[in-house]
């Protein structure tokens, strides 16, 4: 079947944890503060699930260098409304040292719901993920892309990781958020769908006995958005930094449209099982960019810098096309200076280094967070 060309539009939702500038704890967004950044954003910003939470999303996309622009107007508002409040915001999918028995939940009618359905399992949902959309308007393309794109889910988990710490002690993860997150039902890696029919019959037996009301209760890794008419990735934690945001999200953008440009020349990505593939997601949650991931075509573990060198040269024609090459390339950052995750590990240890105790110097993972949000700002 013949598709017309994607334009391959993107967009970026990001969750932000919200700290007391003082004490460095989690502390709840007051109500005046969620009504400005709604009203400043015009609605790019929403509550989240926790009441020390604030998503943000941008506007539709044409690049990555017009997300960047959105991305620095939407942080530069939220740390700056957070600061008449005392408050300030960090890019990490786990907070270092708060625990998730003293948070709050959003009193909002949706939220509520969640809480009664996920129980015991929700309540410790104190994690922040980052969101990439990627505009595929025919439903079955969007299908046959998700199946090939799921593939490259671990490497883009692998450079993501900002999660290593939970609840005062060090996780040994990269990702401990996905450890949190994959506790719900419908998450994971998506299942390989002949069409997108068989996608919504699917969807529709869980509508039709009451199990949700329609598909953005479907949390998988990969999936076609429940609002537009995209792809979405959810695998990623979401990053201090701007660059790791727009890195990964060129990324994403670039590898659809690599797997698009392969269809076009009658070709196509292998797709294995996933329960291999399962086997490089726990590599990327487990070691970041550190060890390496399975080769299954070499047969063999191959380190993640030489993976991401030839994941680069896939995507180059992809990424000059796009306007990307920048963020791309800006993805070796990754390797040269270690993931978020890394990051905060060096920063705790220099500081247990230097004699401090180790309170404080969980503290100053998080004042390392914070000043990492503006960076690029």
């Amino acid at each position: 079947m013949a598709y017309q060309e994607p334009d391959f539009t993107i967009g970026v939702e990001e969750e932000y944890l919200l700290v007391d500038k003082d004490s460095l704890a989690l502390a709840p967004a007051p109500d005046d503060f969620m009504a400005r950044c709604v009203s400043e954003l015009d609605g790019q910003a929403s509550p989240e699930f926790l009441a020390c939470q604030i998503e943000i999303g941008t506007k539709v996309c044409a690049s990555t260098p017009d997300a960047r622009e959105d991305l620095k107007r939407l942080r530069s508002c939220v740390a700056r409304v957070a600061s008449d409040y005392n408050l300030a915001p960090i890019a990490a999918s786990c907070h270092p040292f708060s625990d998730w028995k003293d948070q709050t939940h959003t009193d909002r009618e949706r939220y509520q719901v969640l809480k009664r359905d996920l129980a015991g399992v929700g309540y410790r949902m104190l994690i922040s993920g980052m969101h990439v959309h990627v505009g595929i308007p025919a439903p079955n393309q969007r299908i046959d892309l998700v199946n090939q794109l799921t593939y490259f889910l671990p490497h883009l988990l692998a450079m993501s990781g900002s999660s290593p710490f939970w609840q005062g002690r060090d996780t040994g993860m990269n990702s401990y958020r996905l450890t949190v997150f994959d506790n719900l039902p419908r998450t994971g890696l998506p299942p390989q769908l002949a069409s997108w029919g068989e996608y919504e019959r699917s969807v529709e037996t869980l509508i039709d006995t009451g199990v949700i009301e329609d598909s953005s209760k479907i949390w998988w890794d990969l999936r076609p958005s429940a609002k537009y008419p995209t792809i979405e990735s959810r695998i990623c934690d979401v990053s201090p930094s701007i660059n790791g945001t727009l890195s990964l999200a060129a990324l994403t953008q670039c590898l659809t449209r690599m797997l698009w440009r392969l269809a076009r020349s009658n070709q196509r990505w292998r797709m294995y099982d996933n329960f291999l593939i399962s086997e490089n997601r726990w590599r990327a949650q487990r070691y970041g960019v550190s060890e390496g991931l399975i080769d299954f075509g070499a047969g063999q573990i191959i380190d993640f810098k030489t993976l991401l060198n030839e994941m680069i040269e896939l995507v180059y024609e992809d990424a000059d096309t796009l306007g990307a090459l920048q963020d791309v390339e800006n993805a070796r950052d990754f390797i040269k200076h270690g993931t978020a995750s890394d990051r905060q590990r060096d920063v705790y240890n220099a500081s247990i280094k230097a004699g401090k105790p180790k309170d404080e110097a969980l503290r100053d993972v998080v004042a390392w967070l914070t000043e990492a949000f503006h960076d690029g700002l």
